[in-house]
């Protein structure tokens, strides 16, 4: 068996996940819902990318697979922050780029691992929805960094001090984004 590149329960390595895919369109998803200047775009792709960091550990699709987790990671953020306005409307990023993950790779198709823990505690040996997919990844990747080009020019990330601001806030300047 061929093991893949971050170490698994089972003692392999893991290495066909997607990451662009997750990053772009989340970006994309919550920039045309939301428009929102002050969200911390950092924090929505730490959330998207959460569950496949940290389930392969555990050996496949995990509690992070699970739309009970993100919930109860957006309840923990909400109570958490009774009070603190602005610290709650920037934690809030990570539990809808944990809730983006679930919608992007579609992790809904596999009813036991998406409604964990109420069908039971036990998990199976699910693979990582995005490792499923195989050779379909491609066109996704391909997609997501589509979509991440998109975010580079329409909120022009070229310039240096335009993309310190990002890095230091997480926010994307509207006030740049160009008309078509």
């Amino acid at each position: 068996m061929r093991c893949p590149s971050v170490r698994t329960a089972d003692g392999c390595w893991f290495d066909s996940t997607v990451f662009f895919w997750f990053l772009g369109t989340s970006i994309a998803s919550v920039w045309f819902v939301f428009r929102d200047p002050r969200f911390d775009y950092r924090l929505l792709c730490v959330g998207a990318l959460l569950a496949d960091v940290i389930d392969p550990w555990f050996g496949g699709a995990r509690a992070l697979h699970s739309v009970t987790v993100s919930i109860a990671v957006l309840v923990i953020v909400v109570m958490a922050s009774a009070g603190r306005k602005p610290w709650r409307k920037r934690a809030l990023a990570v539990p809808i780029g944990m809730m983006l993950h679930l919608v992007f790779d579609g992790a809904f198709s596999n009813t036991t691992v998406f409604w964990w823990p109420i069908g039971g505690l036990h998990f199976t040996d699910d693979p990582l929805p995005s490792v499923a997919r195989g050779w379909f990844n491609i066109p996704l990747e391909l997609i997501g960094l589509g979509l991440l080009v998109w975010v580079w020019r329409t909120f022009g990330l070229r310039s240096h001090a335009r993309r310190d601001r990002f890095l230091r806030t997480g926010r994307l300047d509207p006030g740049v984004v160009r008309r078509s």
